[in-house]
């Protein structure tokens, strides 16, 4: 390996003829050493934050690696005449143009199924903590309030019906790890033929997205952002949930209206929430979410572990190079 590391970037010498890779945020070290070794690699993972940086280096890169916040756009492919393969560390396409890629010949690798067992560890997780409600008054016990009696009312997750909206391969894991604790799962995915195999073999029935509403004790989103799902969750959505429901978005964060959300969890309308995308991230002063009861915020993290970073690393480095050393 000729690679060095400067600062938070390990780069590799230059040298003539070289197939060059830019890394704009995190990956794991060991996929990035194993780049290193055969490409010329750029690893620098707060160059998502300087974008006139980003696009001054790409004249001459070959390939590029991201996760959700790069914005493989037009200007940037613009700025990459020679970019071949952008490697995705997840699975939503959103913040990259796939059309403007595939228009130029550019392949794009996401990392599909590699996240998966975290997203849906987190989706199980979050629902529980939900229900229960006896994980968020630590501070409370530790004084000696003994908050006992107030906390004698959380709900068990197995007999309640778990409805997912988009039943992909996240959304099937969730389905298997939910089943394991005794609970219903009923699913919605417009894509999916209402007799595919996949519904008897999962034991999961399908319904329309009504019905998963109306119906589900705790919903569940695993669908992409489109023109279609942009605010499919709003206040006429969420007037359909049960009132005790929870929801629970691993998605996109403009699959939800936020102030909607706020509004219906201020009410009581609904039993709580899980949140881990947002419409804008991070997070803006004054959002609608901040002050809202019963709700579990977190920073985009659902597929991210360290065992599921390994993975996808691993995954899209392999994809990468495959593809260059091929051309």
């Amino acid at each position: 390996m000729y690679g060095t590391k400067v600062g938070d970037a390990k780069l590799n010498a230059p040298h003539s003829g070289a197939t060059r890779i830019v890394i704009t945020e995190f990956m794991d070290d060991a996929a990035v050493t194993e780049l290193a070794n055969t490409f010329e690699t750029i690893y620098q993972p707060k160059l998502v934050d300087n974008r006139p940086a980003l696009l001054a280096m790409l004249g001459n890169v070959d390939a590029l690696i991201v996760r959700n916040r790069t914005k493989v756009d037009v200007a940037l492919l613009d700025a990459a005449p020679k970019l071949r393969v952008v490697g995705r560390l997840g699975v939503g396409l959103d913040n990259i143009d796939v059309n403007a890629c595939k228009a130029r010949g550019i392949e794009v690798f996401p990392a599909t199924g590699a996240n998966a067992g975290a997203v849906a560890e987190y989706v199980i997780g979050t629902a529980m903590a939900l229900l229960r409600e006896a994980y968020t008054r630590s501070a409370e016990t530790a004084a000696g309030a003994w908050p006992r009696t107030a906390l004698s009312n959380g709900r068990e997750i197995a007999g309640k019906t778990l409805g997912l909206i988009g039943f992909g391969g996240i959304g099937q894991l969730t389905a298997r790890l939910a089943q394991a604790l005794g609970v219903n799962v009923i699913a919605h995915d417009p894509i999916l033929a209402s007799d595919a195999p996949i519904w008897c073999q999962s034991g999961v029935t399908c319904k329309q997205l009504h019905e998963v509403l109306a119906q589900a004790d705790i919903v569940s989103l695993h669908i992409p952002l489109t023109a279609e799902t942009r605010n499919l969750i709003g206040a006429d959505a969420l007037a359909k949930m049960k009132s005790d429901a929870v929801l629970v978005n691993t998605s996109r964060g403009e699959i939800v209206d936020e102030a909607a959300l706020a509004q219906a969890l201020h009410a009581g309308a609904l039993g709580g929430a899980a949140i881990d995308v947002f419409a804008q991230e991070p997070l803006p002063p004054g959002n609608a979410l901040a002050t809202a009861p019963r709700l579990i915020l977190t920073p985009h993290i659902a597929g991210v572990t360290a065992e599921s970073n390994t993975r996808v690393s691993a995954l899209i480095a392999e994809r990468v190079a495959a593809y260059l050393q091929q051309k």
